[in-house]
């Protein structure tokens, strides 16, 4: 296969996946430019737990080979990407972030990674996760807490750090993540790429390491919308021995993507980042001047692509994040029960504190909390009858320094992400802008199982924009980038 000049590890999966196609560049040189970079600058990310050089460099040799007999499987043949290390992975040590499964290797593959393998994409390694998916940037633990790529003291948020951080650093050209109250989102929105947490049951979940069994979704991590859309035709679709996959007809999801917006009517959701974060969690959870700016200029960047815009009101931001905290916090200790009984030792601290305040929840919490989630299901769904899709907040600041993140914060200030778990529907964050070097986002949502009016809203935008044109410091640090 003839060979491209430059760096391939700045092309998009879609423009690395036409080059493959096209003959211009080989899987394996592409996979030998991920590992090298890895090699480079994961000392100082710590992205990846554990890294499959020989393995993902024999799947690149047998991708070019198809791909060379006329056998190609896809846009994702030879594409190197990573996982979130709670994705199970046959004879592939998978950790969840823990102790308690420090030397455990599954003897079963997570259904998604199934189905990205049987697309052609390589493994080139797990990622870093934190513990059990809700543990927080842990210093204790056996691996040290992801960085973010655009200032390594700061926090790339989670529970997909790890993800987020290589697919920002070009560490891979995607990745997949989880998400139960954001962790998809967050990560996307403070490491300045694309994150989508479909909708609940659109993805399966099998495999994968639970933390609330109501809440939890799986998606992909990319740097562009485009990307997004091509992962998502490989992992959406029914799993029969997936309780919550639902048996929904999946959409060919690039080709819904447009760069106009004409008639497309876009809620917008204010009063959440604009009233309810300082009523309903204090001044902490204001959002900065800039975050405010970039949030309009969004709104009215999409306007300008032919959009009707309309100003939507729901139930306060708190009345959400309650009802959330509570089921996510009951169903996750009842997860943990017996190890938090049995071995709580093994847990870091974050963990501990975090999932063991569901302890003291009682029978009737849980019964009244799902009972909310129901009500404000139902008025969501009937805000949104009148609109196509509805942007709203994501992080409303830039990121925080990693060590200042203390072990409730993901308690005490507000979520702008975990209505889209508590409701199920599907929600895009995208870069929006930056603050201190730093990036932005906001969120683009949309009704249950239209992921195509979500990636079609985000892609104009992206398109309409050049934040995705703007490396992290990291990206620029090796020589010829």
């Amino acid at each position: 296969m003839a060979q491209s000049t430059g760096d391939p590890t700045r092309l998009s999966v879609a423009e690395v996946s036409r080059a493959i196609a096209a003959g211009s560049l080989s899987p394996v040189a592409l996979t030998e430019a991920y590992l090298d970079r890895i090699t480079a600058l994961d000392g100082e990310l710590h992205s990846y737990v554990l890294v499959l050089r020989d393995e993902a460099l024999a799947a690149a040799r047998d991708a070019e080979r198809e791909i060379g007999a006329g056998r190609s499987r896809g846009p994702l043949h030879g594409i190197p990407i990573g996982l979130k290390d709670i994705y199970k992975t046959r004879g592939i040590r998978t950790t969840a972030g823990s102790r308690v499964y420090l030397d455990h290797v599954p003897d079963e593959d997570a259904q998604s990674w199934v189905r990205l393998r049987d697309a052609g994409a390589i493994l080139l390694g797990k990622q870093e996760t934190h513990e059990f998916a809700i543990g927080g940037p842990d210093f204790t633990l056996p691996f040290p807490p992801a960085r973010n790529p655009w200032n390594t003291e700061h926090y790339p948020a989670g529970s997909s750090s790890g993800t987020a951080a290589a697919v920002g650093a070009h560490l891979c050209a995607a990745g997949m993540g989880s998400d139960t109250g954001g962790s998809i989102r967050g990560p996307a929105a403070y490491c300045g790429i694309v994150g989508l947490k479909p909708t609940y049951g659109r993805v399966s979940r099998r495999g994968v390491f639970p933390l609330s069994y109501s809440l939890d979704h799986c998606g992909p991590l990319t740097r562009t919308v485009e990307d997004c859309a091509l992962m998502m035709q490989a992992l959406a679709g029914h799993d029969p021995q997936d309780p919550a996959s639902a048996d929904m007809p999946v959409p060919d999801y690039a080709a819904a993507l447009a760069k106009r917006l004409d008639g497309v009517r876009v809620g917008v959701i204010r009063h959440w980042h604009e009233r309810d974060a300082v009523a309903g969690f204090g001044a902490d959870s204001a959002p900065s001047p800039t975050y405010v700016a970039a949030f309009d200029a969004g709104c009215r960047a999409l306007e300008s692509l032919g959009a009707r815009l309309v100003d939507l009101q729901l139930s306060p931001l708190v009345d959400y994040a309650d009802a959330t905290r509570v089921i996510l916090l009951a169903e996750a200790y009842a997860l943990h029960e017996r190890d938090f009984r049995e071995r709580p030792h093994l847990f870091g601290r974050h963990m501990f504190a975090r999932i063991g305040l569901g302890a003291f929840l009682s029978a009737a919490d849980y019964v009244e909390a799902v009972r909310q989630r129901r009500e404000l299901c139902v008025e969501t769904a009937r805000a949104l009858a009148g609109v196509d899709v509805v942007v709203s907040a994501s992080a409303t600041g830039p990121a925080p320094r990693i060590d200042a993140v203390a072990t409730y914060a993901t308690f005490e200030r507000a979520s702008y992400t975990a209505p889209y778990n508590l409701t199920g529907l599907p929600a895009l964050a995208i870069p929006i802008g930056f603050e201190s070097g730093l990036p932005l986002a906001f969120q683009i949502a949309g009704k249950p199982f239209d992921e195509t009016g979500v990636l079609r809203a985000g892609f104009a935008f992206e398109q309409a924009s050049e934040f995705r044109l703007t490396q992290p410091p990291i990206a620029a640090s090796l020589p010829g980038r």
